[in-house]
């Protein structure tokens, strides 16, 4: 036998072997260090593998590499329930029966908690749902800044302010990757409105640029360490978010550090060279349907496919950046699918429904309560009328991507209904007609909203059964219809639509007891405030809705929520409607949106405005019982450059009922090279005390809170100088002030 020949039957031989009884390579070895994996299996792929790792191979899948044992990649639509499957290469549902889930409330809800516990358990909760369902990425969440109150999507992101953005966001990363399961932050960046969404070229100034709408995006990757970021569909500086110099391999990969994975927005890849060179690692949804584009297999057809390999193989582009995204992408399949540590994951867990539940309770918004209208009291009430579509329409179905398939939903009048039973009569009256579809992608609620009657035979119904009712409850406000909150459209005003302003008007006048909850992801325009004595911000709660709100209202849980955005009085008292640009028409060519406000977005404005108040603040929420501050403390009057300062004030629920406060603090430069706002989030911490129990709060102040960008020096800078801590219970409820200087 020649030594080629017994060579070769070695190696036969082996390969005839369990992997276990061969020596494993290194990228299967999960002892061996990430990079070390990365590296080994980078070394084994050839060159069309590589390229097909980068490209998706189905709606929601990209392949992996059977040949060494690496999977495909698997993606599912979030952030606030794991989305239905679809087929491989068509939208329409799978027709599955074991995907159904838990629908958790929207994000505005969970950053109205202002409370970073619940984000943490949203995102242990969401990412054990999405590990059973073994997906390998997330697509959510959302912290996008809330720029106008038009935008249809809003309901998905976190509100205005970056600092609160940014540190709700990162428990929530934490949580879901501690699943094995990567979180997808989105929409980087820039992405304030839907209507042209895929067409608009932002411009706006780097001090906004880096003070308003990237510094969430920094934090969850920083310090959230997210595992994959997803571009938007709009243009900055001419190119594409998706493949943006500028976005991407500047600022993201480049002064961030970020080792993870770029996602492209279903369609939102345009162009072979700049997906190569601007910084996408892997792209999706290019074609609507992959077998219908004149190809066997149109993801072959891809930018990032045969086009990216022709151009490799024809020298006019080198490997250099497909192995950067080889990398990145295999990195991210030993964090997730490869992973031996990966725990299994559960779905529909009674635990789960709990955490919807306490999420939704922490982030209902209490308004406004004259005369103590609430909570109710069952213990006096022998009739309750419920009016308004929105009391009984299901809101998990519609909206865009986040819509969901869900085991059940409980209404807020069967969450009313349940709550009372035995104690009080429920009457229900409809109050108005919004949408009475209920269908999205396939999935369909099985309600019928049909009515046939006129706006004022509803309206004269509602009215005589308020009329000797002990409470009213109205619940209205918005729906995941197009133009409403839903995604690709946006809202046409800030008023409510269906003709419920003059529902509530009525109803205010039938009866004093009127509670108007409103359900949205957007702030509203209030033309009865002064006729209604109670006022609830709801949300879209998800499974638990009816349950959530009941316990508000019924005062089983003291409301605790703050708004995470401002409520203007009118559209123009919004900047970016009053300064800047917006378009809500429709067009086919690349249009400029000039961000004209700057930094003064939300209530950055508003603190400028002295003759203009907000209808309800940034940070506003009210209690069932009273919390008393008192003055608050530095622990010096000057801050070095290279260090901190403490500032400390002492809260006292004076009430007869335990609650919880959020206690916010405030820095404003008192005097600037460059213009400032009136002063900035940059502290917050929710706080239980029961009746006559008392906490002191205490804040460390750094360089980083006291600086701005330079946009000259491209840096952020903190001048010495006067400054002051503020303590509030919102936007405009300054409870305490502390003056320091930064030496």
């Amino acid at each position: 036998m020649t030594m080629k020949k017994a060579l070769l039957g070695l190696a036969l031989a082996a390969a005839a072997l369990p992997l276990s009884a061969q020596q494993k390579p290194v990228y299967l070895d999960a002892s061996k260090p990430i990079e070390e994996r990365v590296e080994d299996a980078l070394s084994r792929l050839t060159l069309e593998e590589k390229v097909k790792l980068t490209h998706a191979q189905s709606k929601f899948s990209s392949a992996g590499v059977p040949r060494l044992g690496i999977p495909d990649v698997w993606t599912d639509d979030g952030p606030h329930g794991i989305r239905p499957d679809v087929l491989w290469d068509e939208w329409e549902q799978a027709g599955c029966t074991n995907d159904s889930c838990v629908a958790f409330p929207a994000l505005t809800c969970l950053a109205a908690t202002w409370n970073p516990e619940m984000s943490l358990l949203y995102g242990q909760s969401i990412g054990e749902e999405a590990r059973y369902r073994n997906k390998s990425v997330l697509l959510g969440p959302g912290v996008n800044i809330y720029r106008t109150p038009l935008n249809g999507r809003n309901f998905e992101y976190m509100g205005e302010d970056p600092y609160l953005a940014g540190k709700m966001v990162v428990p929530y990363i934490r949580g879901v990757q501690q699943n094995g399961v990567a979180a997808c932050v989105k929409h980087f960046a820039l992405n304030n409105h839907e209507v042209n969404r895929h067409n608009t070229n932002v411009i706006v100034d780097d001090r906004a640029l880096y003070e308003i709408y990237l510094p969430a995006f920094k934090m969850a990757v920083q310090e959230g360490g997210a595992w994959s970021i997803m571009g938007a569909y709009n243009l900055y500086k001419g190119q594409h978010l998706c493949h943006n110099q500028y976005t991407l391999n500047d600022i993201l990969k480049g002064e961030w550090g970020f080792d993870g994975v770029v996602v492209s927005d279903w369609g939102g890849t345009h162009d072979t060279r700049q997906a190569i060179a601007n910084g996408l690692d892997m792209e999706f949804g290019s074609w609507t349907n992959g077998l219908s584009n004149g190809a066997s297999n149109a993801y072959d057809n891809y930018y990032l496919a045969n086009p990216y390999l022709k151009l490799i193989r024809e020298g006019k582009v080198g490997t250099k950046e497909l192995d950067d995204k080889v990398r990145r992408i295999l990195r991210l399949i030993f964090r997730t699918v490869m992973n031996p540590d990966r725990p299994w994951g559960s779905m529909l867990s009674p635990e789960h429904y709990e955490a919807a539940r306490r999420i939704g309770e922490e982030g209902i918004v209490l308004l406004q309560n004259k005369g103590n209208v609430l909570p109710i009291d069952l213990d006096r009430a022998k009739k309750i009328v419920v009016v308004g579509e929105n009391a009984v329409k299901m809101m998990t179905v519609g909206g865009g991507s986040s819509s969901l398939k869900v085991q059940r939903e409980l209404s807020p009048l069967d969450g009313i209904r349940q709550r009372v039973a035995g104690k009080a009569k429920v009457v229900y009256a409809r109050g108005y007609v919004g949408d009475a579809s209920g269908e999205y992608n396939g999935v369909v609620t099985g309600q019928n909203l049909k009515d046939d009657r006129t706006p004022e035979e509803l309206i004269a119904e509602a009215v005589k059964e308020a009329q000797d009712a002990d409470y009213v409850i109205f619940i209205g406000g918005l729906n995941k219809s197009n133009g409403q909150d839903c995604e690709d459209s946006d809202r046409e005003g800030l008023g409510l639509s269906y003709g419920q302003d003059t529902v509530i008007s009525a109803l205010a006048k039938a009866n004093k007891n009127l509670i108007v909850v409103n359900i949205s992801g957007n702030a509203i325009a209030m033309p009865w405030v002064n006729e209604v004595p109670a006022i609830v911000q709801d949300w879209y709660l998800g499974s638990e809705a009816g349950s959530a709100l009941a316990a508000i209202l019924m005062g089983d849980v003291n409301p605790s929520g703050k708004l995470p955005f401002t409520f203007p009085v009118k559209l123009e008292d919004c900047p970016a409607h009053s300064l800047g640009e917006y378009t809500g028409k429709r067009s086919k060519d690349i249009i400029d949106i000039k961000y004209n406000e700057s930094i003064f977005v939300g209530y950055r404005w508003a603190d400028k405005q002295k003759k203009v108040k907000p209808l309800f603040p940034f940070g506003h929420g009210l209690s069932y019982t009273t919390f008393e501050y008192g003055k608050p403390v530095a622990d010096s009057k000057t801050m070095q450059a290279d260090g901190t300062l403490t500032v400390k004030v002492t809260v006292k629920n004076v009430g007869s009922r335990e609650g919880q406060e959020v206690v916010q603090m405030y820095i404003s430069d008192k005097k600037s090279s460059l213009p400032r706002p009136v002063k900035e989030l940059k502290g917050f911490r929710k706080i239980k005390l029961a009746p006559g129990e008392s906490k002191e709060v205490v804040f460390t102040i750094d360089k980083e809170a006291l600086s701005f960008f330079d946009d000259a020096q491209h840096a952020w800078v903190a001048e010495p100088g006067k400054f002051e801590a503020i303590i509030a219970a919102s936007a405009a409820d300054i409870k305490g002030v502390v003056p320091f200087e930064l030496k």
